[in-house]
């Protein structure tokens, strides 16, 4: 059995499922390979018959390219945009993953094995791959959420400015517009950005923004 990281022995014992003593002969080799690939963790697997009694069992995980939170729960995501495991805080910071707080409601019941939208995760890859130097902004990070009423939103650490990206769909507003609006952003904020409070950007050209709000002398 090989060693994994997502995947725990006792899952891929029992995905294998073959008796003590079987007749190797008589083996199929097709339904152990796809019980294999559905555990959450495994990507792909490749099993064989080593004769006269050796059952060689190959497994490649998923590799992890965004960190998803919702609520106090937190999951590994992969390309593909499965929720393969349960993610700790140090490793996806150790690991430098991009993070993704998802406030809808209808993502309440995510859990391992459920798959993001492919939109969703388009839009999420992409902004969850910006960094403050892609904004010229002084802040020491960023924070990608995104809500039931505002969609998509990316914040600053410590907290400052945030920007609404909105909204993506599959045809009429896909996420192909996100340099677009990156670039709007970047010109907004330059030479105000410790005097905006929020910015709106309805696509890649059109843009507005609230100013903070100056206190009373």
């Amino acid at each position: 059995m090989p060693n994994l990281q997502w995947t725990t022995r006792e899952a891929l014992v029992g995905a294998v499922a073959t008796e003590d003593g079987a007749n190797l002969f008589r083996l199929q080799v097709g339904p152990i390979e796809q019980r294999l690939r559905d555990l959450p963790g495994v990507a792909g697997a490749v099993v064989s018959v080593s004769l006269p009694d050796t059952l060689l069992v190959g497994v490649r995980e998923r590799q992890a390219i965004l960190a998803w939170a919702v609520g106090d729960a937190r999951f590994l995501v992969d390309r593909s945009g499965v929720l393969f495991a349960a993610a700790d805080p140090a490793a996806v910071a150790d690991a430098h993953l991009p993070s993704i707080l998802d406030r809808r409601a209808v993502s309440a019941g995510l859990g391992i094995g459920s798959i993001v939208d492919p939109i969703d995760l388009d839009a999420a890859t992409r902004l969850g791959s910006l960094v403050p130097a892609d904004l010229a902004s002084a802040a020491t990070g960023l924070v990608v959420s995104v809500n039931d009423a505002s969609g998509f939103i990316v914040g600053t650490r410590p907290a400052s400015w945030t920007a609404v990206f909105g909204l993506y769909t599959p045809s009429l507003r896909t996420p192909a517009i996100i340099p677009g609006q990156v670039r709007l952003l970047r010109s907004l904020i330059a030479g105000r950005e410790g005097d905006i409070a929020r910015i709106i950007l309805a696509d890649e050209k059109s843009g507005t923004f609230v100013p903070r709000v100056t206190p009373a002398p």
